[in-house]
């Protein structure tokens, strides 16, 4: 495994392999890899020749008062994971925008609800660096996870819509034993916090109970959910059509639940398939 730090460098190495006519497969990330990253890359390297992965904290994704200059970083553990994954090349640029960048890439609709509508401006800074690195890494198939529903069904609807010729796979929310969504931001939490954001996914869990017991007024799925949660602030919790994210107001189709809200100072989402038949 090599790890490159320049666009250049990696341009170069992409442009070899595909002159050999090697499949690449690209699993992007903002690093602090744990087992959750782990799972993208499993699900990535039987399906391909050469798997890159990326380490960027990408500040475009950030709004003024979020965790920029606090995000976990940790590029030696990165790239140990990453090589006891079978992982071939490391992108980790210190630096990924061109001077005067005048191009911003924005996908309507399914980015006015649940993260879009907290963290305005969040999805066009997703959407244009994976654009970018969809460019420059040249991936035939690239693994994103379904921990960030709402993203993984932003960038499907950017591909198709721009025409890239990029395979999305989604891959399963991994948890730890706990029961709480494995997430770089867990770190933040402190021993009690961790406690209380376990509530999260039990809010969930009551929806799926819920709806497995047969009740389908959105509704009262949702208050069962509501009632579970110990957060500090709540952004969202809602239950949706899953291709189109639109919240239902009877369960007569598959649905997902999401949530969103704050413990202490650190934001934590998560989400579940919900039963319907």
């Amino acid at each position: 495994m090599e790890t490159l730090t320049t666009l250049a460098a990696l341009v170069e190495r992409v442009r070899a392999w595909r002159a050999e006519g090697l499949t690449i497969g690209f699993v992007p990330t903002m690093g602090f890899l744990h087992a959750g990253h782990a799972s993208l890359m499993a699900l990535a390297r039987p399906r391909c020749d050469r798997l890159v992965v990326s380490i960027f904290v990408n500040p475009l994704q950030f709004g003024p008062n979020e965790d920029l200059s606090r995000y976990p970083r940790d590029l030696a553990g990165d790239e140990r994971l990453c090589a006891s994954e079978g992982v071939d090349l490391v992108f980790a640029p210190t630096d990924f925008y061109p001077p005067g960048r005048a191009t911003t890439v924005s996908v309507a609709g399914l980015t006015e609800g649940l993260c879009g509508a907290a963290r305005p401006g969040h999805f066009d800074g997703v959407t244009t660096v994976v654009a970018r690195l969809f460019g420059v890494v040249q991936p035939q198939l690239a693994v994103f996870g379904e921990k960030d529903f709402q993203q993984l069904a932003v960038i499907r609807r950017m591909t198709t819509d721009l025409g890239l010729p990029v395979e999305i796979i989604g891959g399963p929310l991994i948890r730890d034993p706990d029961g709480l969504a494995m997430s770089s931001r867990n770190t933040y939490l402190s021993p009690a916090e961790r406690g209380r954001a376990l509530s999260l996914s039990a809010g969930l869990r009551a929806v799926v109970a819920a709806a497995a017991s047969g009740e389908r007024d959105v509704a009262a799925l949702r208050a069962a959910g509501l009632s579970a949660l110990d957060v500090d602030r709540l952004d969202y919790f809602e239950i949706v059509d899953p291709d189109h994210l639109r919240p239902l107001t009877t369960l007569d189709r598959p649905a997902r639940a999401l949530v969103a809200g704050w413990i202490g100072r650190t934001r934590l989402i998560d989400n579940m398939a919900v039963p319907w038949i």
